[in-house]
């Protein structure tokens, strides 16, 4: 995680970023193949050197960057999960919890249908 470092270093707020680096830690642990790379200035996971999924923070909310077509496929569980959400980001307020089946649904999704692409990015 030590990618992570300067990243979670320029998160003002040690609530944010204990908060940020919790969710970083349980994708790493739960991931353990996934490779940490800062792009972009953003941190991500990537498998075989493709996107799999990335993060960026604001005041109010980290969001969470799984692809397009990833959230399509979790559109009802965001709903459910009561969080704002875009066609390409997620946005969980800090002080809410962190819906941790549904970042294993999107990065699931991601390593599975992203298994055979040679891209960073979907085409």
């Amino acid at each position: 995680m030590e990618v992570f470092s300067e990243f979670l270093a320029g998160i003002d707020d040690p609530f944010h970023r204990e908060r940020a680096e919790e969710v970083f830690t349980w994708i790493k642990k739960k991931y353990p193949n996934l490779n940490t790379e800062i792009k972009w200035k953003q941190p991500m996971f990537t498998d075989h050197g493709t996107f799999i999924i990335g993060f960026s923070v604001s005041k109010k909310h980290i969001a969470v960057a799984p692809e397009s077509v990833t959230i399509t496929h979790v559109e009802d569980d965001i709903v459910k999960a009561g969080y704002d959400y875009t066609k390409e980001l997620i946005r969980i307020p800090w002080n809410d919890p962190v819906d941790y089946p549904l970042l294993e649904k999107m990065i699931e999704f991601n390593i599975s249908d992203k298994a055979n692409c040679s891209t960073f990015w979907r085409k």
